[in-house]
């Protein structure tokens, strides 16, 4: 700082806007507060400091005076209780006070002691036979709390000792009662004499122990010893441990007992119920388990457990081994005997549902099983959309044994209880007078669907789906339930201890997504008599129903409520089990069962129309819709790919034209110059074809192709192709590539073609052959041009890769499926029989015998397998036998037709793509669409007749004209309004001379065009037409 001769001082300015005044009592304040808190912090610290040391002095005070006590102790009675006599359990002995005073269950000393006191009330109860008089004398009464106290302190001295010292006894833990030398048989057997239920004191001693934690104690126990006991358990041996087990978890829940309620957390659900393979240990435990009173006490309160969500498991042992599915395991394994009791209530039912739905949702996901056993899944399972890639709950493991324990605990005794004891009083037929749904039903309806819903979703389906489609009443009860909630226009919602699953989901979500998938099995099963003349499994007009409640459903979640984010995954961390399911994940779940169902119910429909094909379209589908749904990526076009029976067929077919033209644009298809042309004989017109059309790359495929035909005397035919010939190279190289006469089809009794399971024994390149048809049917489709080929539905089928069912056979074998049917609803012993799991191919007079199964000539069907086996033989013919074929063309029509635009349609469509319809040949239709040429005009009297002529045609004459004018024996599908060009008819001649009628009608096939003399009558116009399109002769009349 310089001096600069001012004497006077500039005025500081504090530019925060503040005085130096308010910023010095923000200062001070801050200061005080720091002062304020250090104290507090100093008050704090001394509190604690002499809490400690009144804890340390005063337990150090007690540690003296149990030293003291225990000297005392071992002055009077011996250091091995040798002056212990019978008098000494009594009230007024201080024998038992000492002892339970200064006992230390970590002394070796106190535990030899303990043991010695265990030993002589043993032996001083049996010579008097009354333990009562031991320790209260005379009058029981007068000293019933000092003798309740005692044994009380002297019953868990004994566990308590077995737990500290469960290290060195190991070998000693699972004692049964005939090892009485060893210390731990006498301390157990002290126990079980003190709690015995006959005695007066038993109920508060029981009490005394639960509250003691004594469950925790038990599972430290049995943990230690668990491996090497297990081998133990099934020696027919009760363990004594065992016995006291089964005392105390019998006496809890009995009437009368008194006992406290306790913390869930140190119960014996929680403690003992989450030891791993429980029932190995303890087979008599889960007998007594297994009883009415015990079972639905316990499990009851795991139910209010999960009601208020609570987490009351101990720590998991190892990450195989969690709590909740050792829980669950132990648990299901008992369930069905429990359920089987004749006095088993409802709410033990819903109890069991509701804590079985907590803990499987908890479980990892079906990608986490491990593959083996029975891992094939039915299509609306868990798939790759459901998990979030990189999801921790993907790298949950559980050990394989536990989770085959899981497994096998949900068989068909299980669900059968559990449906039985749910449904027992529910009707599955109810008046209109009795349209109400009580809360009984609905608490019934919510169980088993939550259950049931979270079962599809983590375990196999195959070892459950046909018990719950056959032997249970799910699907009446169920439908009975949403077809009543359907027509009083009113879904309730789930009871509410399933409520955490969905939140605040549609009521109709639950039941649908339980339906679908059981009743969509059932349609795989049921037979044609079964379903359209029996009715069964429900009524046609039933099925109309449902049609109408999966459309309104489908639509609901698809279009007018989509979920934004379907993909989501369970969580089964331990450290909480609950975590409610977004909505969205359910209802992507019921969209894709939903669809399944619906798609499977077309195809019932079209093998035997009972309702017509427009119920089976969103009332929602509109302009706008169907615009939305040609462009990638909307929602309407994901809608299309799921669900495309919402949709009506003329408005997919313009969208599947349009995007055959957008690729035929892309790909310059209309172009000047052709890069591919076919120079084909005609009397070898499938080997030329084949020849040429397989040397072509996928991206020559769809170019333009140009054919010249060359006739029987080697001249190349008169024409230029500008389609029209090519049109006429697709009709003729597919009807002989797909004669039967070649080898590679068969025919049905119905005269519909599928692949020859023997094509192999006729061409050696058959694969090929068949790969080379999949791409020639590809072209095809991909150019508009229809073919004449019928196909069977079981074939169209595998163009969808979609697996064919017992429903289908009648199409290929009727005489197979007759037999089928019979051995169906047999009423014998199907054993008799002496049918066994093989099948008997006959192709070509060959005889060869395969496997239906491995080992099946040794496995003979009984009443027990005979669906399995009817279904084994449905796979073999209508799957097995043509899957190679099937692929190899598959492949060959995918190199075109891509699947997304295949899936939009179902086979009975396909078959109308591939070939057309005849309902498409309407004159009346063409004559609308038709333009004229040359001096003809719609009012011309040539044209009048013309029309007439055709009109008279039969079926075959009019396939014959169209094919002759535009190359195509088939219109349109959508009519001839969408010809290109449209059809033409051209006059011949100028002048009507008798030279100029007496010339034959030409076509152009390439521009759909008809050159017609002006014939004078209508018989020389019909008998010249009907010459010309029979006359065969190729593109030389022309």
């Amino acid at each position: 700082m310089f001096f600069t001769g001012d004497p006077t001082t500039r005025k500081r300015v504090d530019l925060g806007g503040r005085s130096s005044k308010e910023r010095d009592r923000q200062k001070l304040l801050e200061q005080t507060r720091l002062e304020r808190n250090r104290r507090l912090w100093f008050r704090q610290q001394n509190s604690a400091a002499i809490r400690i040391q009144k804890c340390f002095r005063g337990r150090m005070e007690v540690e003296a005076a149990r030293f003291r006590v225990r000297e005392e102790f071992h002055g009077t009675y011996g250091k091995h209780c040798q002056n212990v006599d019978w008098h000494c359990f009594g009230p007024d002995s201080e024998f038992l006070r000492q002892l339970c005073f200064f006992f230390n269950a970590k002394n070796a000393d106190d535990f030899s002691v303990l043991v010695e006191t265990c030993r002589l009330l043993l032996y001083f109860v049996q010579d008097s036979g009354d333990v009562v008089s031991l320790f209260a004398g005379i009058d029981y009464s007068l000293n019933h709390t000092l003798v309740e106290y005692r044994v009380k302190q002297l019953a868990f001295a004994c566990l308590q000792a077995i737990y500290w010292n469960r290290n060195k006894l190991k070998d000693q833990l699972f004692v049964t009662p005939e090892e009485s030398s060893l210390s731990t048989t006498i301390l157990l057997q002290a126990v079980l004499l003190l709690i015995d239920p006959k005695l007066p004191w038993a109920c508060k001693v029981v009490g005394y122990l639960v509250q003691r934690h004594v469950f925790t104690l038990f599972r430290e126990i049995v943990l230690t010893v668990k491996e090497s006991t297990l081998a133990h358990g099934s020696q027919g041996k009760m363990s004594l441990l065992e016995h006291v087990l089964i005392l105390i978890v019998s006496h809890v829940g009995e009437k009368p007992c008194f006992c406290p309620n306790i913390d869930p957390r140190w119960s014996f659900s929680s403690q003992i119920l989450t030891v791993p393979f429980l029932w190995q240990l303890f087979p008599r435990l889960k007998e007594v388990f297994s009883s009415r009173s015990l079972s639905q006490h316990y499990i009851n309160q795991m139910a209010l457990c999960v009601q208020n969500h609570a987490n009351v498991l101990p720590s998991d042992l190892v990450p195989v081994f969690p709590g909740y599915a050792c829980l669950l395991g132990n648990i299901l394994e008992t369930a069905a005997l429990a359920l089987s009791q004749p006095d088993c209530s409802f709410e033990m039912g819903v109890d069991l549902a509701a804590v079985a739905t907590f803990l499987l949702e908890a479980l990892p996901p079906i990608k986490s099983w491990s593959k083996g056993e029975g891992e094939s899944r039915e299509s609306s399972t868990l798939d790759e959309d459901d998990i979030v890639p990189g999801d921790e709950v993907a790298t949950v493991v559980l050990d394989s044994n536990l989770k085959e324990q899981i497994i096998n605990a949900i068989d068909s005794r299980f669900l059968l209880q559990l449906t039985n004891v749910l449904f027992g009083g529910i009707s599955v037929v109810h008046s209109s007078e009795n349209d109400g749904l009580d809360d009984k039903e609905l608490a019934a309806v919510g169980a088993a669907c939550a259950f049931l819903h979270v079962t599809f979703y983590t375990l196999p389906l195959e070892r459950i789906m046909t018990i719950l489609a056959y032997r249970t009443e799910l699907v009446p009860v169920l439908w009975n339930f949403m077809k009543r909630c359907h027509q009083n226009q009113k879904w309730l919602s789930l009871p509410a201890q399933f409520s955490y699953l969905f939140g605040d989901a549609p009521g109709w979500l639950l039941p649908l997504a339980v339906f679908c998938p059981v009743y969509k099995h059932m349609l795989t099963i049921v037979d044609n008599e079964e379903f359209y003349e029996l009715e069964k499994p429900l009524l046609l007009d039933d099925v109309k129903c449902l049609i109408v409640i999966l459309r309104q459903a489908l639509w609901q979640l698809l279009w007018v409520n989509p979920t934004s984010q379907p993909n989501s995954a369970k969580s089964a961390s331990n450290t909480s089990l609950h975590k409610t399911q977004p909505v969205g994940v359910i209802q992507n779940r019921v969209s894709t069962v939903a669809s399944e169902l619906l798609t499977q119910l077309q195809d019932w429909n079209n093998r035997r129309q009972f309702i017509s094909p427009t119920n089976f379209h969103a009332d929602g589908v509109n302009d706008y819709f169907i615009s939305q749904a040609a462009i990638e990526g909307t929602r309407a076009h994901d809608i299309l790919k799921q669900a495309p029976f919402l949709i009506p067929f003329t408005s997919r077919v313009k969208i599947f034209t349009s995007q055959l033209a957008a690729v035929r644009k892309r790909h310059g298809a209309h172009g000047v110059f052709t890069r591919n042309r076919f120079r084909i004989r005609r009397d070898h017109i499938l080997e030329d074809a084949y020849s040429q059309m397989s040397a072509l790359s996928e991206e020559d495929l769809r170019g333009l192709i140009r054919v010249s035909f060359v006739n029987e005397f080697g001249v190349e035919e008169a024409g230029i192709d500008g389609g029209g010939i090519f049109k006429d190279f697709m009709e003729n190289i597919t009807r002989a590539a797909f004669d039967v006469q070649y080898g590679l089809f068969k025919e049905t009794s119905d005269h519909l073609l599928y692949p020859n399971p023997g094509s192999g024994m006729i061409h050696e390149q058959h694969l090929h052959f068949f790969h080379f048809l999949g791409t020639l049917l590809a072209k095809a489709m991909f150019e508009g041009i229809l073919v004449d080929i019928p196909f069977a539905t079981f074939f169209l089928s595998k163009l969808k890769q979609k697996y064919n069912y017992l429903n289908d056979l009648p199409s290929l074998d009727p005489e197979l499926y007759r037999h089928l049917i019979f051995l169906k609803h047999y009423k014998g012993d199907i054993s008799d029989l002496e049918l066994y799991f093989v099948i008997v191919n006959n192709e070509y007079g060959e005889q060869t015998e395969e496997e239906l199964l491995p080992g099946g000539r040794n496995l003979r069907v009984t009443n027990d397998n005979v669906i399995t086996f009817i279904h084994l033989v449905s796979n073999h013919r209508l799957n097995f036998q043509i899957r190679q074929q099937s692929s190899y063309f598959l492949r060959g029509f995918q190199q075109l037709m891509q699947k997304d635009w295949i899936v939009m349609f179902n086979e009975h469509e396909l078959q109308l793509l591939i070939s057309g319809s005849l309902e498409s040949l309407d004159v009346d239709d063409l004559r609308v669409n038709t333009n004229y040429g040359g001096g003809y005009h719609s009012e011309h009297y040539v044209i009048d007749m013309f029309w007439e002529v055709l009109k008279s045609f039969s079926l075959e004459n009019k396939k014959k004209f169209l094919k002759f004018v535009t190359g195509c024996s088939r219109g349109p599908l959508l009519g001839f309004k969408y010809l290109e060009p449209l059809f033409c008819i051209q006059r011949a001649a100028g002048t009507p001379t008798e030279e100029a009628l007496d010339r034959l009608p030409t076509s152009a096939t390439c521009m759909n065009l008809l050159k017609l003399p002006p014939y004078r009558s209508k018989e020389q116009l019909e008998t010249k037409l009907l010459y010309a399109i029979n006359a065969d002769a190729g593109f030389d009349l022309s």
